[in-house]
């Protein structure tokens, strides 16, 4: 009778052991993926006080195309050109969080003033185009569909293509190659190199090494959302590949540090002639091709401006009035000349030197 107690215990421990495992994995795939969704399925859209406009770029001309992506969503793009004397199509591919192509406009202007068509159009989730972003892997699926566009597109002139991405779009620009082998160049700034990566990235910095008992979910989740492209990695694309790649990355970044992008690409092929690796210095992530002269001039009076005013900016009650004052200021003290015109020249020289060499 005791040994049959022993066993009947140590059966309710057995069961009561797995209930709770499962309950607790079941925890932490659910809220791993209402992170998830919280921060990657939803929409974005370009703060309109420092939307840039076209008309701000003189000679700059555009055509508006929709196309579908994956699921069926409308996407828009538009073909920047600059005069007529055109010998190349830059595909590009925006960063995340901020809205669609828009704060890109000045890249597009530098390049189709320098001789090549840009194509650069509004992911899945952003500006003008339908939907949620769903997750990082969809910026993959809507680049791929975005060259195939341009490709098939008749009235978009038949000439050799090369892809440019930045952040988001620069793990984007990586990993579509296994899609585009016909992609004769990349510049990559800035980028990752995984899909899960911003997520490990930001949940270190809330969470700690906790964040990896979630990673397995959401690159599950990935899997169930993405099927295929969720294996895809920028560094995996690269060598896909016979294009030409230029990696580009300050070493401040603390966005994307360069151990999630810049130092695996190199890692994998510095003695590869394919590869051009440009490591900048103070330059941060979301200006890495710019020069820092006036946003840093701009950042200081604009920290002035928020010490000065007489409320707590921070407080729930004081949001709407903080967004509203925010607007004002930035429309009245923003200036656009110097905002539309920040490109670090010298390095654009480079980008399109390095287009021009490979197409």
């Amino acid at each position: 009778m005791e040994k049959m107690k022993k066993r009947v215990t140590l059966k309710a421990v057995i069961c009561i052991t797995a209930i709770v495992t499962v309950m607790v994995i079941a925890a932490t795939w659910a809220l791993s993926v209402h992170i998830y969704n919280e921060n990657f399925d939803r929409r974005f859209e370009t703060y309109e006080p420092m939307a840039f406009k076209v008309e701000e770029f003189d000679g700059l001309e555009r055509t508006r195309y929709e196309f579908t992506s994956d699921k069926g969503q409308k996407l828009v793009g538009y073909l920047y050109s600059s005069g007529s004397d055109q010998h190349g199509i830059v595909v590009m591919a925006h960063g995340f969080g901020g809205g669609g192509h828009n704060s890109y406009i000045d890249v597009a202007d530098r390049f189709a003033r320098s001789g090549y068509y840009a194509f650069a159009y509004d992911a899945t989730g952003n500006d003008e185009s339908e939907g949620n972003v769903g997750g990082l892997c969809q910026g993959v699926i809507d680049l791929d569909h975005a060259i195939t566009f341009v490709e098939n597109e008749e009235s978009i002139p038949d000439m050799p293509i090369v892809v440019f991405g930045h952040s988001w779009g620069g793990y984007c620009a990586g990993a579509v190659l296994k899609y585009h082998p016909e992609v004769k160049a990349v510049i990559e700034c800035s980028g990752f190199n995984a899909s899960s990566d911003m997520f490990e990235i930001e949940g270190k910095r809330q969470a700690g090494n906790a964040i990896y008992a979630m990673l397995p979910f959401v690159e599950l989740h990935d899997r169930i959302k993405f099927g295929s492209y969720s294996d895809d990695t920028a560094v995996d694309g690269a060598a896909s590949s016979d294009a030409a790649v230029m990696v580009v990355h300050s070493s401040d970044d603390k966005v994307v540090p360069p151990e999630y992008g810049y130092d695996l690409y190199y890692d994998r092929f510095k003695d590869d002639p394919r590869f051009t690796f440009v490591r900048l210095e103070d330059k941060g992530h979301n200006y890495v091709y710019d020069d820092l002269t006036y946003p840093n001039e701009f950042n200081i009076e604009y920290d002035e401006w928020k010490n000065s005013l007489g409320y707590d900016i921070t407080a729930p009650e004081n949001s709407e009035r903080f967004s509203s004052d925010k607007d004002e200021y930035m429309r009245t003290h923003l200036d656009r000349e110097k905002w539309t015109h920040m490109l670090d020249e010298d390095l654009f020289d480079r980008f399109v030197a390095f287009y021009d060499e490979h197409i």
